[in-house]
Order: structure tokens, then sequence, then C-alpha cells
């Protein structure tokens, strides 16, 4: 997944920073190059391309916006030459995650009706004789939005359609399970993508293909993880204050300092393997971080 790092700040709205990845620019330079058989000067390219990130970053808002709706966290969004990511902390319920994730399409459901006024105006006067750089890119802007949302929503994990897959199979079949399926799923859709790929001769396809099927395993690995995490008993007298589910017995907890495992709550937040001492305790069901001390719900019996 991309990051920060190698990125640019260009702006912050909503108190969402918005960054671009520094190969974001190297594709840009190619791909209005390449397209310069399809308007009469390379502004125009240039006007395309970056409607077609303007288009990504209103998706990548209706993440973020949607995530906060919900009570979730909302982070940074970076721009890369295959689109964009939304950083985003949803609660750790499947309604919750169903909600983030559908934000983003509608944003193009809703550019549709919006775009189709464009070119509609467009043929009504004449732009087509009078105008037909304006009236190209209108029309290209239109078809671009279409194959971002046709695209997202191919049930394939991790896109935007495999996510919603998997909110709604979590309903049913709770949180690893839906993850293990949407990742199987995901891997089906790989091989159709490099098929895909080597008869159309197409790089982009290729690159997005080993994209998705890093990002599979890496989602069938988390889930291997979190059908472990359900099987540990659970810790009494504690509770998450967000989530109010109670911690899991276990050195699941990782030091940031040293690396090793513990268990927080029987250390009191203190690594015993290099004595760091953390204030903070992350719950392994939401994601959120809270002091110990919020935690506690009844004192712990005593053995005496």
């Amino acid at each position: 997944m991309p990051t920060k790092k190698g990125a640019f700040k260009i702006f912050s709205l909503f108190g969402i920073t918005v960054f671009v990845h520094w190969s974001w620019f190297l594709v840009a330079v190619y791909s209005i190059q390449y397209r310069t058989h399809s308007y009469s000067s390379m502004t125009w390219n240039a006007l395309e391309y970056l409607s077609l990130f303007l288009i990504v970053l209103l998706h990548e808002f209706g993440h973020q916006l949607a995530c906060r709706q919900v009570g979730g966290k909302t982070h940074d969004i970076v721009l890369w030459p295959l689109g964009g990511v939304a950083y985003v902390s949803p609660p750790q319920r499947p309604g919750a995650q169903l909600w983030s994730i559908a934000a983003g399409p509608l944003v193009n459901v809703v550019l549709i009706p919006i775009l189709s006024v464009l070119v509609s105006v467009s043929s009504h006067l004449g732009w087509y004789d009078s105008h037909p750089d304006a009236y190209d890119l209108i029309h290209n802007i239109w078809w671009i939005n279409v194959a971002i949302l046709i695209f997202n929503m191919m049930p394939v994990y991790p896109l935007d359609g495999g996510q919603i897959l998997r909110s709604l199979l979590w309903f049913v079949f709770g949180r690893a399970n839906s993850l293990i399926i949407a990742s199987i799923i995901g891997f089906a859709g790989v091989a159709g993508l490099i098929l895909i790929a080597v008869l159309l001769q197409s790089i982009w396809l290729g690159i997005m293909a080993v994209f998705i099927l890093l990002n599979c395993w890496r989602g069938l690995t988390h889930a291997r993880a979190l059908a472990r995490l359900a099987k540990l008993p659970r810790r009494g007298g504690f509770a998450c204050p967000d989530c109010k589910a109670s911690p899991p017995c276990g050195e699941i907890w990782l030091c940031g300092k040293c690396g090793g495992k513990f268990d927080t709550f029987a250390t009191q937040g203190i690594c015993p393997h290099c004595q760091a001492t953390f204030t903070t305790t992350q719950c392994s069901d939401c994601g959120t971080s809270r002091p110990i001390q919020e935690w506690i719900v009844s004192a712990p019996a005593s053995n005496g």
C-alpha cells in the first residue's frame, strides 16, 4: 500500500491531509505525452489527467467523510499512479465498514448525472464543431468516471466491491470468516486480471493484478490471525472503553521498542523484555487505543 514516504503534501481539507506520491508525476508526464493524439494540444491532455485524479480525490473523500459519520477515525489520503488510498479506521462493525466503503463509489454514482448534464449541454451547444477539444474532454471525463466506478465495484478484495462484499458477508459469517472468503474470491479475480493483462498486453493491468494479489495475501493472513484471536479466552475485569469487548488473554501485543510480544494487561503496560512502558493499549477488536486505567470495569478477584 502507498504511504506518505516519498509523497508530497499538497493541501488539507476538513482536517484531512492529501499527499501525492512522487511517482505520480512521472506517470503524469508519460500519460500526457501518450495521449497527444486525442486533442489538438497537450494542455487538454493535462486537463484530462488532472480531471481523472480530481474524480479519484472526490472518491477518497467520500470514504473519509463516511467513516467520520459512523464514529471512525480519518487519517490521510495518498494519491499514486494506480489511484488513491484513503486511510480510515471505521469501527469494527459490519454496518460501519459497509458505509465507509460504499460511500466512495456512491460519489462516482452522484457524478454520473452531473457529468451527463454537461455532456448534454455541450452537444446542444454544438461544441463538437465549435469547441471540439472541450467537447471531447467532457465526454472523456464522463467515461473515466464510469470506468472508475465499474472497476472499483468489481467484487475483488481489496477493491471497494470486494470490501463491500466482505462487509455483507460479515453479517452472516463473522469478522474473520468474511475476510477469508473475500480474500479467496480476490485470488480468483487476480487470476482473471492477469489473463486479461496478458491478452491485452497491458502493463498497468499487470501491475494492478500484482497489487491486488499482495493485498489479498495480506487480507488472508490477517483473517487467520483474527480467527486465532477469536479462540483465545477473554480477560475478566477489563473492557474496551469504545467497543466494550474484553481483551484476550495471551502475549499478542507487540513492543514498539524491542519487538517482543507480551500481555499488556498482565504486566500493566510494561514490556517484560526491555521494560518499556506504554501509556495506552490498543484494542484487538476495534483498533482504538486507550489508557489501561480506562479499561478497568471491576476490581480483579483477590486470592487472599
